[in-house]
């Protein structure tokens, strides 16, 4: 049966996804430092800094969402809350991959 001391899938899930955005969140902080560098130099004006930014907000959105399922730990609420983490963090990792592409794409064109 369940022992109530073993945390439920859910909850390790939680925090897995609360850390992980955090992190992420730094990650893009740091890319978006790199890309106005990148734009400084080459004195060029590129979109990328402001997809990460949403990026960033996808992340973060992730994170307070997991955030607040744990301190409404086994609620309604608490549940509802791990879904919108869940569904937010994905779409941040799949717009971070196409983040990744296009600041490939725009690094070239602004080095050629």
């Amino acid at each position: 049966m369940n022992d109530p001391e073993t945390p439920s899938l859910d909850d390790d899930i939680c925090v897995h996804i609360f850390s992980v955005s955090a992190t992420m969140v730094g990650v893009c902080l740091t890319v978006i430092g790199i890309i106005q560098v990148i734009i400084t130099l080459h004195q060029k004006d590129l979109i990328i800094d402001d997809l990460v930014t949403v990026n960033m907000m996808f992340y973060l959105v992730s994170a307070f969402c997991s955030y607040w399922s744990l301190r409404a730990h086994r609620t309604r609420r608490g549940r509802m809350m791990m879904r919108i983490a869940d569904a937010v963090f994905l779409i941040a990792l799949v717009f971070t991959a196409v983040n990744a592409g296009i600041i490939t794409w725009m690094i070239k064109l602004a080095t050629a």
